[in-house]
């Protein structure tokens, strides 16, 4: 026969496990984290997100700005070859045009007037140069005749200094070769003589004073009239 006096205790103590070992009881409650904590951690991630996007961006405008100068040094490239391109062919060609203007200038143009012969062939070497001058410049290439102009070390070549009191000092008197450009360039300079004196220099206004007085005795003394002693 049981004792009624101990079932009260059996049955607390079962109670108090059964409370423990519930999933929600006091046991198994953990602290909540600190929200600042959290808060400050999305600050930091956020913050270095944009850092890495302002540097990936500024990366992909440089390359941006690298590429369209790449593309713009290749199309310069490309059209100068394309210009530029018969240069070597364009400097062969110019010397037939100097034989051809040498054949024209040893024929006299008098003589040419004269013989009605000599006169249909200056004629048509004339025709000749002025076609080839022509394909020279579908092509961007012309002559240069620099006679008269002053000297320009980038186009002319000085062969000759010759002193000239007609033409100005530094000035071309005279072109042996004529000179060639390809578009902007100087395919060959021009072979010249330039002149190293102008005129001469009118006398300094002191010397033109003290000659008058004398130009002035001198035409009185010519113009007394002569005494006979012996009158």
């Amino acid at each position: 026969m049981s004792d009624p006096t101990k079932q009260p205790a059996e049955t607390e103590t079962t109670a108090h496990s059964d409370a423990a070992s519930a999933p929600g009881g006091p046991a198994h409650a953990t602290p909540a984290e600190p929200a600042s904590a959290s808060e400050a951690q999305i600050t930091e991630l956020i913050a270095r997100l944009q850092a890495e996007s302002a540097e990936l961006k500024d990366r992909l405008l440089r390359t941006h700005a690298e590429m369209d100068n790449v593309r713009k040094r290749l199309e310069r490239e490309k059209a100068e070859a394309s210009k530029f391109a018969i240069s070597k062919f364009a400097r062969d060609v110019v010397g037939i045009g100097d034989n051809v203007q040498r054949a024209l200038d040893v024929v006299p143009h008098q003589l040419a007037e004269q013989e009605p012969t000599l006169k249909s062939f200056v004629e048509g070497v004339t025709m000749i140069e002025r076609e080839l001058l022509s394909v020279l410049g579908r092509h961007g290439i012309k002559r240069l005749d620099p006679k008269g102009e002053p000297f320009n070390p980038h186009h002319h070549q000085a062969v000759v200094e010759v002193p000239s009191a007609e033409v100005p000092a530094g000035h071309i008197t005279q072109v042996f070769q004529s000179g060639y450009m390809i578009e902007e360039r100087i395919l060959r300079p021009a072979m010249v003589a330039v002149s190293k004196g102008g005129a001469k220099p009118s006398p300094p206004a002191e010397e033109a004073v003290n000659s008058a007085p004398a130009a002035a005795d001198s035409a009185s003394t010519g113009s007394e009239p002569k005494h006979d002693d012996g009158v």
